[in-house]
């Protein structure tokens, strides 16, 4: 692990009009950086709009919130990257991440892992962010679910292990790194476009139920 691995910023929604999801009103997408300590706690189950950090909030509750989802990161190098690709500025927080980090490979890392923050919270990666409709229009790029896809640059879902307040240049410290080889990236591409690949995740026993599902539903055929 970098020993400069950091938060550059923690982000949280502001709600906006979602024209983009036929039957949701708002969105949480756009998310913002904060000044001063955020608390961060376990939501619960999904189906009610919470997520991890206080003042955060989900509106699509089929698809987001919860446990499994508390918390979403991307990595600064990584919305880099695509600020040079798609030519325009996208500052922390642009893809609807709550933590934008620094010298942390984000989608190289596995499922299970767990992650210290600051001096008091621990986060546990569940599962890698899945392009939605409303995601390609708040960024207003034709075509953005396919190309993100093929990118397999998805980030990370985060759940709650040990509560507390983050802020931005927090310390981020990999405590914990399970024994196996299933990464973010590559149970994205499993999920998407290398079905190949989805015997293998369910050496991740971590993954969320609903995935691990899936997976066993595909796998059956």
């Amino acid at each position: 692990m970098d020993v400069r691995a950091r938060l550059l910023s923690v982000n949280v929604g502001r709600p906006r009009p979602n024209p983009w999801k036929r039957g949701i009103g708002l969105t949480g997408i756009d998310k913002r950086p904060v000044d001063g300590p955020v608390a961060v706690a376990a939501p619960g189950p999904k189906g009610t709009g919470a997520v991890g950090l206080a003042g955060d909030r989900v509106y699509d509750l089929r698809n987001h919130g919860g446990d499994d989802q508390a918390v979403y990161a991307y990595a600064r190098e990584d919305l880099d990257g695509w600020q040079a690709e798609l030519e325009r500025e996208l500052a922390d927080g642009s893809f609807g991440e709550n933590l934008t980090t620094i010298g942390l490979d984000v989608n190289g890392a596995l499922i299970g892992e767990r992650w210290r923050i600051g001096p008091e919270v621990v986060l546990e990666v569940s599962c890698a962010r899945i392009p939605c409709g409303t995601f390609q229009g708040w960024l207003a790029r034709e075509g953005w679910i396919r190309r993100f896809t093929e990118a397999a640059l998805p980030g990370a879902y985060l759940r709650v292990v040990e509560p507390g307040e983050l802020r931005a240049g927090d310390a981020v410290e990999v405590v914990h790194r399970p024994e196996h080889d299933v990464t973010v990236a590559r149970s994205f591409r499993a999920v998407t476009t290398e079905p190949g690949l989805l015997p293998g995740l369910l050496a991740a026993q971590a993954l969320p139920e609903e995935v691990k599902e899936l997976v066993r539903r595909r796998i059956r055929g």
